[in-house]
């Protein structure tokens, strides 16, 4: 497969992510680059983290995904490539890997030091060009991880934030907020059904109060805040053809609560 996706926190406005893409296809014209995403908050490590974990099963066997959130870059943080029984990835070795290889075990583990496959002259500012997506495109041709550099055991942890669970409560918090306004909380459906074991409860965020699950976003009111399992899996906090998150004046880290009657 020559397939690479790239998920960043360039943005769209500048030349970064086309260049990447300059970069990748000057060494291999065959590959096929699909994007994630590349709004990511600057910097935001765990913003990126969870779109990878909720993206990178969707695509072929064999694709190298590549994610450069990097607000070390030109330090001595390490630049890894990880092989799973499915993928590679390539990345910062700031945590921005490890909730998605934690579902997608690694194999083998690459700190990425052999500038035989760097751009020159390299820059400080800027190892998305120069570094990742070099690397990145000769994967994609079918280059041995073995040839990047020397294998390494482990890489860095990015902890995701803990639900806290009580005998009557379920304690989360809003961990992403999505283009619509969505307010994407770190319950998963299994915690939350294991807590709730289909008896009454209450979902309470800020000053509202929701009684039920909804199928839908269609089952909502306009006035009126809706909870779901979205479609990757959380409990998420919508409002009916609005954004919930402007309609309540809340932002990531909000306390997403839930009691059992």
């Amino acid at each position: 497969m020559s397939i690479i996706s790239l998920l960043t926190d360039f943005s769209l406005k500048d030349n970064f992510v086309g260049v990447m893409k300059g970069v990748i296809l000057k060494i291999n014209p065959e590959a096929k680059i699909v994007d994630i995403c590349h709004q990511v908050k600057p910097q935001g490590l765990l913003e990126a983290a969870l779109l990878l974990k909720s993206s990178f099963r969707y695509f072929p066997s064999g694709t190298a995904h590549l994610v450069v959130v990097d607000p070390q870059v030109g330090s001595k943080r390490k630049k890894i490539l990880v092989k799973t029984k499915n993928y590679f990835f390539i990345a910062p070795d700031n945590g921005v890997l490890s909730p998605a290889l934690k579902e997608e075990p690694a194999i083998e583990i690459i700190e990425i030091t052999n500038e035989k496959y760097f751009l020159k002259p390299l820059s400080n500012t800027f190892h998305g060009r120069d570094i990742f997506a070099p690397v990145a495109a000769h994967v994609s041709k079918g280059e041995h991880v073995e040839e990047f550099g020397r294998r390494i055991e482990s890489f860095q942890v990015l902890e995701l934030p803990k639900v806290k669970i009580t005998s009557q409560s379920l304690v989360g918090e809003v961990i992403y907020i999505d283009h619509f306004g969505n307010l994407v909380s770190n319950i998963d459906a299994k915690t939350f059904k294991n807590f709730t074991k289909n008896k009454i409860f209450k979902v309470f965020i800020k000053d509202k109060i929701i009684n039920h699950l909804s199928h839908s976003y269609a089952e909502g009111l306009t006035s009126k805040p809706l909870a779901l399992i979205d479609s990757f899996n959380y409990l998420e906090i919508a409002l009916r053809d609005g954004s919930v998150s402007d309609y309540l004046a809340v932002d990531k880290g909000e306390k997403v609560v839930i009691n059992r009657i």
